[in-house]
């Protein structure tokens, strides 16, 4: 009887124990590392940068050298550039290249999620909703593009948007069009492409809380009047909101940090945040200014899911007392 608790207590910590190391080998540490750059300076070194910490032998001391300069000056250029959007006798939209590409960025990231909700739900309600002998077959064609370089399959749309490929050539070849229609190289593009690469992990946190549902509840709401519509409505959709919010989550963070899509379809005038920490890093050599701008891009991410996060949590403790 001992040693049954004993392995349930083990097998109950080895549980709780893999996601936190995910966490803290995968994200806090490198954030950690990054941090840390962040607060140093740029210079003519390997590594490109001043240490953070040092020792004076001759003093028998430790000398820390954190800078905050690189986070001012980007807060400072920030409100500027608010300042002057916000400014109606003011022309232009500001000259601050970190609130547009953030602004760029999270404004992109909603609309592919939005997208990728609206198209992915009745995927995924349709896929629980087949046969269980054929279930399997057609979530093997959602999964079958993962077996494909993501690049390559990037590179795939390039050849069927471009002003020469196969959607233009198809068109003007039976008349349907004069000139090349400008489907690449825009906000069309980069959004269509981005839809199509995260539409699977929308796709698949709601089949798999949609193939949990009770489906006696629809059955019971039928025999009381309910029609298909207020069914769905009231039942349906409410029991896949945890679905939904995690095919949101998986769609909306890594889209924020995106660089081959937009780099590859986006175009010069859809400048995302992943191109600028690129330039920053590898065209600039400023790795502590590329540093504050990837932990202020973390931060604006992490602390509104931590906070959704935390009154979704006390929601479900109001509803169980």
């Amino acid at each position: 009887m001992k040693q049954n608790n004993i392995s349930s207590v083990l097998g109950r910590w080895f549980v709780i124990a893999v996601p936190y190391t995910w966490l803290l080998v995968l994200f806090l540490i490198p954030f950690l590392i990054v941090l840390k750059i962040s607060f140093a300076e740029q210079d003519i070194a390997i590594p490109p940068y001043t240490p953070l910490v040092s020792t004076d032998s001759d003093m028998g001391r430790v000398i820390v050298q954190a800078s905050y300069l690189n986070y001012a000056d980007i807060v400072k250029d920030f409100w500027q550039s608010l300042g002057q959007i916000l400014n109606p006798f003011h022309n232009g939209n500001g000259d601050n290249i970190y609130l547009q590409t953030y602004w760029s960025s999270l404004k992109t990231a909603v609309m592919v999620t939005v997208l990728c909700l609206i198209f992915g739900y009745p995927i995924a309600y349709a896929i629980s909703r087949v046969r269980e002998d054929i279930r399997n077959g057609v979530l093997l064609l959602i999964m079958l593009p993962f077996w494909t370089s993501f690049l390559l399959r990037v590179y795939a749309w390039m050849g069927i948007l471009s002003t020469t490929g196969l959607v233009n050539t198809w068109l003007q070849n039976w008349g349907i069009i004069d000139g090349p229609l400008e489907l690449f190289y825009n906000q069309f593009s980069l959004t269509l492409v981005m839809v199509y690469a995260y539409l699977p992990f929308m796709i698949l946190p709601l089949y798999t809380q949609l193939l949990k549902l009770d489906h006696r509840l629809l059955e019971a709401a039928g025999d009381l009047g309910a029609s298909p519509i207020k069914s769905f409505l009231t039942i349906t959709l409410p029991l896949s909101k945890v679905g939904m919010i995690a095919g949101s989550m998986l769609v909306f963070i890594p889209c924020v940090g995106e660089y081959v899509i937009p780099e590859l379809v986006g175009g010069p005038e859809n400048l995302m945040i992943g191109k600028v920490l690129w330039q920053a890093f590898f065209d600039q050599n400023n790795w502590p200014l590329a540093s504050a701008v990837a932990v202020i891009m973390v931060l604006l991410l992490v602390v509104p899911i931590a906070i959704f996060h935390r009154y979704e949590n006390r929601e479900i403790e109001g509803e169980n007392a």
